[in-house]
């Protein structure tokens, strides 16, 4: 009885046959990160905001962060089709260890300058540019068959825990010890990732046929871009959303906080309630697989509006974070939606070019939006400016509703999967075997 009590019990604590070991470690790794990066997103401000800096300064020191993720993201989609993607992911993950790890020590030491938090939070724009094309392609190739979308799922929980709990604790630190020693934290999680990544095993990814050279690899990926309606519409219309977003909640969500919320504290409770939102929206999206993908995604972008209203009014604590968690569960069932739209759409050896034109179209605007949101709060006001965003986001995802493709394109059973032909080599394989992938969301497996 003893014998097969324990039997019974490592079959259950036995890792499930699709999480595998790359599986497993870009897991983890992505736990490790999100648990710095959501302290570092709120770290940073305040040390802007601590060095004597405005609303303007914040919305820089954010845009210098994400320009040269827009100007290197396609160069980073080629090349992570072309070398192994874990080793860019690894070099990507060094670069932002170093530029993190300089940022903590200038706040640290005391009385940073603008220009130099501003180069610092460029380079690490620049590893995010090279790693995120190749994480999302590593990550979508880890797994294949039926309980891909249960993977996926349960990756999106981890990270998503890992970023809640990241935002919470981040909150806390900076008002507790100051934000110079929680981007400190940040540099070692990136450090730690890195090294978990150089294990991952790429021998199973087939190797890319020689090409004719950079400049025919991004002809080749804007093509496949372009030739999809529902791919570039959502990217257009994403452009938008993730730029006022962005503005608000780098911007003026920090500023908010600090005049009518009572600080960096309230502030992390609210990011922290985001997160909880997302897993909850995972958790749904692991039993609720809408059959219209998209159609299902796009109208859960309307509540990305409400966070804005929210801190326009402002909302006490109790209810932003409320306002934040709904969006959050709201953002995952649209991750969720594009995802398995790109999973069985998009051949593999195609996926992180066509990722960096995703990545580049959806954040192309986020840094003229954070540097334009302390002009705008001085020309219109911050609440006026908040309601703005607002607007914006209602109105682009009702346009994006008129395009055919993004109220039709529906979710592949195995017998049309089996006859489609899109995809090739394992990848066509793999979505023969699928009838229910569920694979994760939009946001970079950092």
């Amino acid at each position: 009885m003893k014998i097969a009590a324990a039997s019974a019990s490592r079959r259950r604590l036995r890792r499930p046959d699709w999480a595998g070991r790359n599986y497993a470690l870009l897991t983890a790794a992505a736990v490790v990160t999100n648990l710095g990066s959501q302290g570092a997103l709120i770290a940073a401000a305040f040390a802007v905001l601590d060095a004597g800096g405005d609303g303007g300064d914040v919305g820089l020191v954010a845009a210098a962060r994400t320009l040269p993720l827009v100007v290197f993201l396609l160069i980073g989609g080629a090349v992570a089709d072309r070398l192994p993607r874990h080793r860019v992911m690894v070099a990507a993950n060094a670069l932002n260890f170093v530029s993190q790890g300089a940022f903590a020590v200038l706040v640290l030491a005391g009385d940073p300058q603008l220009w130099q938090m501003m180069l610092l939070t460029a380079l690490g724009g620049t590893g995010q540019a090279f790693f995120n094309p190749a994480a999302e392609g590593m990550l979508m190739s880890s797994v294949s068959g039926e309980q891909a979308g249960r993977a996926f799922a349960l990756f999106r929980m981890a990270m998503h825990g890992a970023g809640l709990g990241g935002a919470a604790l981040g909150g806390a630190m900076v008002a507790a010890v100051g934000p110079g020693w929680v981007l400190m934290v940040d540099a070692a999680a990136f450090a730690v990732a890195g090294a978990l990544r150089a294990f991952l095993d790429v021998s199973h990814i087939p190797p890319r046929e020689p090409g004719g050279g950079m400049l025919a690899d991004l002809r080749e990926g804007w093509r496949e871009f372009v030739g999809r309606p529902w791919l570039w519409s959502i990217v257009a219309q994403f452009s938008v959303v993730v730029a006022v977003v962005g503005a608000a909640e780098s911007v003026f969500g920090p500023l908010v906080a600090r005049d009518e919320l009572g600080g960096a504290g309230p502030w992390g409770l609210a990011l922290g309630a985001f997160g909880a939102g997302t897993v909850g929206g995972a958790l749904l999206m692991m039993r609720w697989k809408p059959r219209r993908l998209l159609l299902a995604g796009t109208l859960c972008v309307f509540p990305l509006a409400a966070p804005s209203a929210a801190l326009a009014v402002p909302l006490p604590v109790a209810g932003l974070a409320a306002v934040m968690f709904l969006s959050g569960v709201a953002i995952e069932v649209f991750g969720v939606s594009w995802m398995t739209a790109l999973h069985q759409e998009i051949p593999e050896e195609k996926l992180s070019r066509v990722s960096a034109y995703d990545w580049f179209g959806s954040i192309a605007m986020v840094p003229l939006a954070t540097a334009l949101a302390g002009p705008a709060e001085s020309a219109f006001g911050r609440t006026a400016s908040l309601w703005g965003c607002a607007a914006l986001v209602v109105l682009v995802t009702a346009a994006v509703l008129f395009v055919p493709d993004v109220r039709n394109l529906t979710r592949r059973t195995k017998e049309v999967v089996q006859g489609s032909g899109t995809g090739s080599g394992s990848r066509a394989r793999a979505e023969a075997e699928a009838s229910d992938d569920v694979p994760g969301a939009r946001v970079s497996p950092r």
